[in-house]
């Protein structure tokens, strides 16, 4: 006992003084972090840029709180005044402004437009598909517009950022190769595991391990309370914007980083008094987007990683506004002016068991993935198989799955703003999204991008070996989501296991979320088409110059393109224009050209 009295006595003294000690560990840590973030920046900034950023945000959100904690109340009662006459002028101010933000949006649109007209196809379809799920709305005459309006327009104005302005390009651009830099640390678990030869050789070893890597450091940031703290930012943002509940809100929030039936977790214990509308904004949500561990299946595939991010995080207000569009609010929701609602968390002790239920939660993930594959790979296999015997006996040769939904979805595709050209392959890729599941059609997607890429010819007699880059991106919008027909017994089956009272309700939804859910991509898909700019393959005359010719690019390919269209061969006698005219290594280049690609020229 007096062996231990030193002991009681610490431990005494730190209960006592426990804020005062906390202080000073909190002081120390942040000198000491002070003087690592000096010395980072004093040896080399451009190096420790993207610590700086990251810093200031922290820093940033650490001084809000602080702000909003000591000085908050203060402030809004000095503003009051301020804000009750805003609230007076509101009823003539607000028109004003919508007025003023549609002007600028149409001049806005008039003047990009005419540089590219091709985007207003994307226009246009956009502006199809919005009407098409109001002529399917449940109460056309319930529909918020504020938060229809409000949601298209969050969602156009970071399309705009991320598509269009230079920060908002160099910035995901930055996070997609960080992702992917950051994705590779999982060849060091599975190449222990499986080996070198079978990572780089069999897919099932190469890419179903990252989803088991993202699990882990999904369920590391769920314990640490980062996922909840980002999901509560974003869903403040829309909630506010846009007029909706705190749990229909936080639902589709999470949507962006983690799956169709994870996301309602989060608002487990209000499911069973949600209203039918809110139920319905929950399952477009799911539909809507893709799973944050699914995610780096898809850049493994080299699927870019900023339009993959994009898309998610456009979904989600675009899925809430077109939610409310589909099915209004007719009810009186419990949740109706509730600022917050409490997060549900995990249940582990420590950040090892976490990482340790992470991976072990997605090992289910992982079979299912595998087990669908094998599936719908072998039943396509099988319906065409079946469609090929049926064609044959009316001499239509090769007919298929693929050709079907070429033909049927092609109008879709075109809407959306794809070339006439591409539309059919596009239109396939929809077809097997829907019918089967987007893993299968990010697979194709991939394979249509490193044909492109590694300088193929674009046709191959009739078949087209490659989709454009617009096209590309627009199809990469297009596949963003879990609205396939297989993923209705996964949504009803994840929220009957919630809340069982309700399947009727649910299964009277579902369908028409699964609706809304493909539009949303499809939709996004269209914003995609009008906010894309060609990339510049630059002076190719220089290019070509200078080119090593023992292998193809996309832009040899291009600049090769433009050479044959330069050639002008006329009695025999081959001569240039444009860049070309004159120079002498036209000749070469044409004849290195001509070893890789066929033309009249050559």
């Amino acid at each position: 006992r007096k062996a231990l009295q030193p002991a009681s006595k610490a431990k005494r003294f730190c209960k006592a003084h426990a804020k005062v000690l906390r202080r000073v560990v909190l002081g120390l840590l942040g000198v000491a972090y002070l003087c690592y973030f000096i010395a980072a920046c004093w040896l080399n900034f451009q190096r420790a840029l993207a610590l700086v950023v990251m810093t200031a945000v922290v820093v940033f959100f650490i001084c809000w709180s602080l702000f909003k904690k000591h000085c908050g109340a203060k402030v809004l009662l000095l503003l009051s005044p301020v804000s009750k006459c805003f609230q007076k002028s509101w009823p003539w101010l607000k028109w004003l402004l919508w007025v003023a933000l549609l002007g600028g949006l149409i001049t806005w649109l008039a003047l990009d437009t005419s540089r590219n007209p091709e985007q207003l196809i994307s226009l246009a379809g956009f502006c199809f598909l919005v009407l098409f799920l109001f002529a399917c709305s449940k109460h056309h005459g319930a529909v918020s517009w504020r938060a229809v309006f409000w949601g298209l327009g969050l969602e156009f104005l970071f399309g705009l950022f991320v598509l269009r302005t230079t920060p908002g390009v160099q910035a995901f651009q930055w996070l997609g190769d960080q992702i992917q830099f950051f994705l590779g640390y999982t060849t060091a678990g599975s190449s222990f595991v499986f080996g070198n030869t079978l990572i780089e050789e069999v897919f099932a070893f190469q890419t179903l391990p990252i989803v088991v890597f993202f699990s882990c450091v999904m369920s590391i940031l769920y314990y640490l309370g980062v996922m909840q703290w980002l999901i509560v930012k974003i869903s403040w943002v829309l909630q506010v914007s846009m007029g909706t509940t705190a749990t229909e809100t936080l639902s589709v929030a999470g949507n962006i980083f983690v799956g169709q039936t994870e996301a309602p977790l989060l608002i487990r214990p209000y499911l069973a008094d949600m209203t039918h509308s809110e139920i319905h904004a929950v399952m477009t949500g799911g539909f809507s987007t893709i799973a944050g561990s699914v995610m780096g299946a898809y850049i493994s595939f080299g699927i870019d990683p900023a339009s993959l991010i994009a898309a998610s995080v456009m979904a989600a207000p675009c899925a809430l506004a077109m939610s409310k569009l589909v099915y209004p609010e007719v009810e009186e929701s419990k949740f109706k002016g509730k600022a917050s609602i409490r997060l549900s968390t995990g249940e582990e002790q420590n950040i090892l068991e976490a990482a340790s239920n992470g991976a072990a939660t997605s090992v289910g993930l992982v079979a299912n993935i595998a087990a669908n594959l094998i599936a719908f790979l072998a039943v396509l296999e099988f319906i065409n198989a079946a469609l090929r015997w049926f064609g044959e006996m009316v001499d239509i040769e090769g007919l298929s799955f693929q050709v079907i939904c070429s033909y049927v979805l092609m109008p879709v595709a075109f809407l959306m703003g794809a070339d006439w050209a591409d539309s059919p392959l596009v239109a396939e890729l929809l077809g097997i999204k829907i019918f089967l599941n987007e893993f299968v059609a990010y697979q194709q997607l991939a394979t249509y991008k490193k044909n492109r890429l590694s300088g193929l010819e674009e046709w191959d007699g009739s078949r087209k070996q490659w989709i454009s880059e617009r096209a590309e991106r627009i199809t990469t919008f297009a596949l963003c989501g879990f609205a396939n027909l297989s993923s209705i017994g996964i949504m009803l089956g994840g929220l009957a296991s919630m809340v069982p009272h309700r399947k009727g309700d649910l299964a009277s939804i579902v369908l028409r979320a699964l609706l809304t859910g493909t539009c949303v991509s499809m939709l996004n898909a269209c914003l995609a088409g009008l906010l894309h700019v060609p990339t510049d393959v630059g002076d190719c005359v220089t290019f070509l110059s200078t080119a090593n010719f023992s292998s193809t690019s996309y832009t040899m390919y291009t600049c090769c393109k433009q050479l044959f269209a330069s050639s002008v061969l006329e009695n025999g006698t081959l001569s240039f224009t444009g860049a070309w005219a004159g120079l002498a290594e036209s000749v070469l280049c044409l004849t290195q050209c001509c070893g890789h690609y066929n033309h009249t020229s050559c």
